[in-house]
């Protein structure tokens, strides 16, 4: 498993079966094999944590806090998962399109946008209803999905085609593609700025996206290989996980510039970010491990 989390996009990406599973197995200490394990529930003594089964080959996961549920996206299930988030107990199995490998919410409109690596497509799920009501036709290989919920739009990353489709959210249909780096991956935006960050494992860099003009206004270079990126609205603060480099890269949002690099774990894959708390939680895919960072002090 090390050797494969070793895997980079200058090896080829994603360009068959053999790959695809490659890809996956990157994601193995946030969601590896057919459970998800809930990082965050207290249990007595001595107790296991709950562990949920769900499709095959869990890879990402999303999740909408104004009502409490949780949406897995299974790569090889063809399918998403929704997990009530109070009783930890699966509500639905919906059918998405080929290796969905991205998961984003708008909790304003309960809707759940899922990118079809296989299919070259996003669908559209109802989260009242549990629904898919509408597929999206996007670039090659769509992987990173993020959605600024106070203008409705959703941005899709197209891992071979170095761009993002930019989404009405009202509507459902494309409006633009914005020209990226090489292998954009992760996508994630700053609602407050109306800003979206896109890493590009290829050319080891971060393109910044002006959400009113959909024009790149800056790119950031970063260590090798980002992989998970994510933003404290807060703070104004970009964190970028550098798969092969062991390290987050801190990003000044106002200034896109990296006011810091942390060490943390062995291939770091996924980043998040509690604002409440300013507390930054990194995946170390081949060390089997998180590392929780302190936001203020880096």
């Amino acid at each position: 498993v090390s050797m494969i989390c070793r895997f980079t996009h200058s090896q080829g990406l994603v360009s068959n079966q053999g790959n695809r599973l490659t890809r996956s197995l990157l994601v193995g200490a946030m969601a590896f094999g057919s459970t998800v394990v809930p990082l965050g529930l207290s249990s007595p003594a001595g107790a296991s944590s709950p562990t949920i089964s769900v499709g095959i080959m869990p890879f990402a996961v999303a999740v909408n806090p104004s009502t409490n549920t949780v949406y897995v996206a299974n790569a090889f299930g063809n399918s998403v998962s929704v997990i009530n988030g109070s009783t930890n107990t699966i509500t639905a199995t919906v059918s998405v399109g080929t290796h969905p490998r991205g998961v984003a919410v708008n909790p304003s409109t309960n809707t759940i946008y899922v990118t079809n690596q296989g299919g070259n497509s996003v669908s559209v799920i109802n989260g009242s209803t549990n629904t898919v009501t509408s597929t999206i036709s996007v670039g090659n290989q769509p992987f990173g999905v993020a959605v600024n919920p106070l203008t409705n739009t959703v941005y899709v990353s197209s891992s071979s085609r170095k761009s993002v489709s930019v989404i009405n959210g009202s509507t459902n249909t494309v409006t633009t593609t914005v020209t990226v780096g090489t292998h954009p991956s992760a996508v994630a935006v700053n609602p407050s700025t109306n800003t979206i960050y896109v890493t590009n494992q290829g050319r080891n860099s971060v393109s910044v996206i002006n959400g009113s003009t959909n024009i790149v206004t800056s790119t950031v270079s970063v260590r090798r290989n980002p992989s998970g990126v994510a933003v404290n609205p807060s703070t104004n603060t970009i964190y970028v996980a550098n798969l092969n480099s062991n390290s987050l890269s801190v990003i000044n949002g106002s200034t896109n510039t990296v006011a810091d690099t942390v060490s943390v774990g062995t291939n770091p894959y996924a980043v998040a970010v509690n604002p409440s708390t300013n507390t930054v939680y990194v995946t170390n895919s081949s060390g089997n491990s998180v590392s929780v960072i302190n936001g203020s002090t880096s």
